[in-house]
Order: structure tokens, then sequence, then C-alpha cells
């Protein structure tokens, strides 16, 4: 298991991480959400070791994972710049990363290397900005390490190779219990990939949650009341909603609770209609992050 207490991380004056508590079971494909700059990729350089936390304890399986040699040999990260590997040809960038990890895979890399039809003998710096991600990822796919830790996985890969990569990630959470964890500001991408995702924003980690118990405890409800009472926000906040506007006689408002308990509540109020929508994940981000008192806005 992954698990960071109380992490704080400075730059000098700039506290990139403040106070930081999460924990990543293993074997589990965990999405890091938020906008640029929100502390995503400091958390995967700590995780890697990349990084030294000034405070707290950044732990794997219960081990400190800076300067732990034989922890990072069960990390590979995938950075979001590809630049360092410009030199290289895809053999030898594979033949760089075997001398580290001792688990390396030759059967897996060719077979994942002949899936997205990569040139073997050619400099990376010549490949496509996708091409050059491929060229990473199924590197650290073929590393044999537990943990894969991607930075913005998919940027620069084409509709058909985000899809190929993918089933990649999923083949090998399948096949050996492969525990992910994604950077993204794409809601989209983390929707079809992980199981679980923690919201990051300046710094601090607004909410670490199972996606399907957020996309199943979060609606929209579209009601009318008999009697046009005029109704206002007012009426509904011993409700503990998350937003609240009306248009003419119709009252839109979002609420945490399973259908059940929504509409339980909302019969004192007498509807004569009464209409719960299903919310898409971007839209749940939004009002929660509102319903914390954040500007939704800053997630762009």
């Amino acid at each position: 298991m992954i698990k960071l207490e109380n992490v704080t991380k400075k730059f000098g004056d700039f506290s990139a991480l403040e106070n930081v508590d999460l924990i990543i079971p293993k074997g589990t494909s965990f999405g890091l959400l938020g906008s640029n700059g929100a502390g995503k990729s400091t958390i995967l350089r700590l995780l890697s070791g990349i990084y030294r936390q000034t405070s707290g304890n950044v732990l794997i399986d219960g081990e400190n994972v800076f300067d732990n040699t034989e922890v990072k040999k069960r990390v590979f990260f995938i950075n979001d710049e590809t630049v360092q590997f410009g030199t290289f040809t895809l053999k030898g960038l594979k033949n760089y990363y075997k001398g580290f990890y001792p688990n390396f895979s030759e059967e897996i890399f060719e077979e994942l290397r002949n899936t997205v039809k990569l040139p073997e003998d050619k400099r990376i710096d010549r490949f496509s900005k996708g091409m050059k991600r491929q060229s990473v990822v199924i590197t650290g796919l073929a590393s044999g390490a537990d943990f894969l830790l991607l930075d913005e996985a998919f940027d620069g890969l084409d509709p058909t190779m985000r899809i190929i990569v993918k089933r990649m990630l999923v083949d090998a959470m399948l096949d050996r219990n492969l525990t992910t964890v994604i950077s993204s500001h794409n809601l989209k991408e983390i929707n079809e990939v992980c199981d679980s995702v923690a919201l990051v924003h300046q710094g601090k980690v607004v909410f670490n949650r199972d996606l399907d118990s957020v996309k199943g405890n979060i609606h929209k409800v579209q009601a009318a009341f008999a009697g046009d009472k005029n109704y206002e926000k007012a009426d509904f906040e011993k409700y503990g909603i998350l937003h609240y506007s009306r248009s003419q006689s119709i009252h839109y408002i979002i609420m945490k609770g399973s259908e059940e308990e929504i509409r339980e509540k909302l019969a004192e109020k007498d509807p004569i209609v009464l209409d719960l929508i299903p919310l898409s994940l971007e839209e749940i981000f939004i009002y929660e992050m509102e319903g914390l008192g954040y500007d939704a806005g800053q997630l762009d």
C-alpha cells in the first residue's frame, strides 16, 4: 500500500503540498485529479523518491521511499516530459532500465512494442510526441515494477493509441495486481481508467473517494411544488445542498445522498414534479468544490 502521512513539501517559501494524508490500496488504479500546479506531480515525485518531503512520511508497504533503493526497484515513474530520453533508441532505453529493474521482462517488452509498432533502432527524439509517450509506457509496463506512476499519462496520444495504452494498463493490473497512480486534469481519462480518485487543489487533498460512491451519492434535482410556495435557497439549506437555482416554478438543486434519501427529504415539501438527473463526473467535482467553498473555475 501507498501511504502519505501529514506530508508537506516546500520549495523555499512556497508550499507545493501542505499536510497531505493519502492512502492508495495495492492493486488499485488511483487517479490524482486537479488543475496544473495543484500538486499532483509533486506527489508522484515524492512517491518515486525524486523529492524528499519537508515533513511527514511517504511510505510504500510501510517503508520510507526516499533514498531507499529496494523500494525504488518496485516503482516506475513516467514523467510528463520525455526529452531526457532523446538520445536513446528504444532498444537503448530498454537496456538502460533493465539495469535498475531486476524483474524486467523482455517478453512483455517485445509484445507491447509489437502492439504499438515502434521501431527499435530509431532515436527517440525523432519520434512523434505520442510515440515518445508510448515508448516510456511500454518500458514501464515491462519493468516488473509493482507500482506504476504516470504523470498526464495520455497526453500527446491520438484516440486510437489512448485506447491501446488504457488496455495495456488494465491488462497489467489484472495479470499481476499492478498498482497504478495516474495524474490528470482530464476527468474523462480518470473516469475511464481509475477505481478511486483524489482531488488535489492548491497543495491540499480536497477529498479522496471511490468513484462509484462519488457517482451514486450526488444528484441533480428538478422539482416543482404544490401551491408554488415561493421556496428559496434558504428553504433547502437544511438538506446540505451544494447548489441551488430557480427558473420560474422549477427549482434546480444539487444534493448529496441516494435517490431514496433525496426523495424522502423533499417529500415534506409536497413536490408535484420531482426528477433526479444523472450528473457527469465533471459536474460532480465542480459542485463538490463549490460546496467546499473553492472556486470551481480554478479547475479549468
